[in-house]
């Protein structure tokens, strides 16, 4: 289960972590991305074509996180690759490139955000869509979605800054030093927003699932 809602007796939100062949399988993009790269640089006009398939689901994904609609995640993902294109001589190969792709795509969400002023979708993407199955019934599993339903809506809450960085920590999983490269900040600040956000959500959950927090014996 991606959240551990409750630890010592009080409600928490709890991060993800990625497994090992997630980091080998991260590892394995980042080489072929920086053999792409340089081909790109070299001019080969098919280069970018093969970037935009190694990246297109992520960008999308987290457009979509980010938004909670698939039609604007799907304007943003375009957008978020055109500028890519135009700004990847600025690309810095010490950094690793997603984090430097994800900016963009965080950046380019908050803009399309302010610009149509929209906030009211019926929901976003199933933060996580595997229930932890161990000793599952139908009634638990119920149970679970609906408390991932009222996280997924106490995101919402949260501004930009917060909700991007509970989206790339304890939502995607990514380690702590990835994700302040990504919002291009000092580690410590993006652990405040994190620690801001998550004590937004368990407010949030406390206020509105109460007993489907005791039904699990959280108090």
């Amino acid at each position: 289960m991606l959240y551990g809602i409750c630890q010592g007796g009080s409600v928490t939100v709890a991060k993800k972590e990625k497994t090992e062949k997630q980091l080998q399988d991260e590892e394995r993009i980042e080489t072929e991305t920086r053999a792409i790269i340089e081909k790109i640089k070299n001019g080969d006009d098919r280069a970018y074509s093969r970037l935009i398939k190694l990246y297109h689901n992520q960008v999308a994904s987290l457009a979509f996180k980010m938004v909670g609609d698939y039609d604007e995640a799907a304007d943003i993902t375009q957008d978020v690759f055109v500028k890519t294109s135009r700004n990847i001589w600025r690309y810095d190969e010490s950094k690793k490139f997603y984090t430097w792709l994800y900016r963009i795509t965080i950046n380019a969400a908050i803009d399309y955000k302010r610009k149509h002023k929209r906030h009211n979708h019926e929901s976003i993407e199933r933060i996580n869509s595997k229930v932890d199955n161990k000793f599952a019934t139908p009634e638990l599993s119920f149970q679970r979605g609906q408390i991932r339903r009222y996280i997924d809506e106490a995101t919402r809450g949260l501004n930009d800054k917060q909700r991007s960085a509970f989206i790339l920590r304890d939502v995607d999983g990514h380690n702590i030093s990835d994700v302040a490269d990504t919002m291009n900040m000092p580690v410590a600040t993006v652990r405040w927003y994190l620690h801001r956000a998550r004590a937004k959500v368990k407010k949030d959950l406390l206020k509105k699932c109460p007993h489907l927090l005791l039904a699990f014996g959280f108090k």
